[in-house]
């Protein structure tokens, strides 16, 4: 199901993000197209909408130039590879506002002609970016997940999105077929010695980009509210300075995975800090604020998807 309109991207905002692009950041039109992911004849038409519909006069004259200027400060604050803003949506989920902007991104990957290998988190920020996709035939493509699929009771966990966006790429997509945290280490060790096992973690760890959520571990982190793991845990992680998660791995307050808790049981694949290829954090809401600026400063993430709120909280918190 596509999330509301009112949250999509119109030929509006790419005209507008066109026009910015031309007019303040100074591109040529051949930079713009390669930007968004467009023909430069696009990009000249959007770049000539623009200033027909009036929205180019000294400054641009639309709401997106807001989230423009934030887009470019946090680039510049944090060193980022790429950054989407998205509107607010006055007081609604964030999750709705910022699944289209995701979506694009994912989108821009997707259509790029030469094979990559995208891997996946979970949560429902990357839900929601799944379900605000257009269908896409990308079958150069390989998507696999960062993330084990089975939940404690043996089901399916919730929010694995591989599957899902298999369907909409009609690409080859490869699940983790392992708890997301085992019991103990010795399990998590022998599930991973499992040949299938084995072959995905290898493709994941070789992957052109990756998307993840970004998750809290204050009393409501996700881990605990999905029931992977006890609040005695979460109480025990919180003493030794956990403040957020991104696929399963938890960080503290500077980005460092700490050498304790479910970090030695969970069977998926590690973002290493420092990564040359784009890690896209996608997540939104006054409690997503300290784990992204913690991942952020770990260099465990290098690009992101938020909204006009986490971003300016973002900045002021430096």
């Amino acid at each position: 199901m596509n999330l509301p309109s009112d949250a999509d991207p119109t030929p509006s905002d790419d005209a507008a993000r066109a026009g910015w692009l031309y007019y303040v950041a100074g591109m040529t039109q051949d930079q713009i197209a390669r930007e968004l992911g467009v023909s430069r004849q696009r990009a000249q038409r959007l770049v000539s909408k623009a200033v027909a519909d009036g929205l180019i006069h000294v400054r641009l004259e639309h709401p997106i130039a807001a989230c423009l200027d934030l887009e470019q400060a946090l680039t510049d604050r944090f060193g980022l590879m790429r950054c989407r803003i998205a509107p607010d949506l006055g007081g609604a989920d964030p999750v709705r506002s910022i699944a289209p902007a995701a979506a694009q991104e994912l989108e821009r990957f997707l259509r790029m002609p030469d094979p990559m290998v995208i891997a996946f988190g979970t949560g429902r920020a990357l839900r929601g970016m799944v379900d605000a996709m257009a269908s896409v035939q990308a079958p150069q493509h390989r998507l696999v997940s960062l993330i084990g699929n089975i939940a404690p009771d043996g089901s399916a966990s919730f929010f694995d999105v591989i599957m899902s966006v298999g369907e909409r790429v009609r690409a080859p997509h490869y699940p983790m077929p392992l708890p997301v945290i085992s019991s103990t280490g010795a399990e998590r060790d022998a599930f991973r010695a499992l040949e299938p096992v084995r072959k995905v973690r290898e493709l994941a760890s070789t992957a052109d980009v990756v998307f993840v959520g970004v998750g809290q571990m204050s009393d409501d982190a996700p881990l605990y509210a999905d029931g992977f793991i006890t609040f005695d845990e979460l109480s025990a992680m919180q003493a030794q300075g956990a403040v957020g998660e991104v696929a399963g791995w938890v960080f503290d307050q500077d980005g460092r995975y700490l050498d304790l808790g479910i970090n030695e049981r969970v069977g998926g694949v590690r973002i290493e800090p420092g990564q040359s290829r784009p890690v896209f954090g996608v997540a939104a809401g006054p409690s997503k604020v300290r784990p992204f600026i913690a991942a952020l400063r770990g260099a465990i993430i290098n690009s992101l998807v938020t909204d006009e709120a986490t971003a300016r909280a973002l900045l002021s918190l430096r």
